[in-house]
């Protein structure tokens, strides 16, 4: 499976931004699709999911409210749209994909490429 995130880049606090997550390689439509983030010095963290029929999603309560996942099961792609973006938000967005449970876990041995976000005060 490849996954190829890009659409990050530089942008204020209070803007908004919108990556992307390409997916080759796998029956994209038959699985649930999440987003996670890695800052400097931390560890990878779940962002956010979406059920392989867009039906329900699930998101980081860090996150809610102002982060919004959608898919296109034509284009094998997931997106992410990001407002009220904070510095805190900066870092490496990765996507995955596989069932839900393991989505929401993060327990995924292989990462595609990531986008970096910066968002500064």
């Amino acid at each position: 499976v490849q996954l190829q995130a890009s659409g990050g880049g530089s942008v204020q606090a209070g803007d908004s931004l919108r990556v992307s997550c390409a997916v080759s390689g796998a029956t994209f439509s038959a699985y649930s699709m999440g987003w996670f983030r890695q800052a400097p010095g931390n560890e990878r963290e779940f962002v956010a999911a979406i059920r392989r029929n867009g039906g329900s999603t699930h998101y980081a309560d860090s996150v809610k409210g102002r982060f919004t996942i959608s898919r296109d099961n034509a284009k094998s792609t997931v997106y992410l749209q990001m407002n009220s973006l904070k510095p805190e938000d900066t870092a490496v967005y990765y996507c995955n994909v596989g069932p839900l449970l393991r989505v929401l876990k993060g327990t995924f041995t292989s990462w595609g490429r990531g986008t970096l976000v910066t968002v500064s005060s």
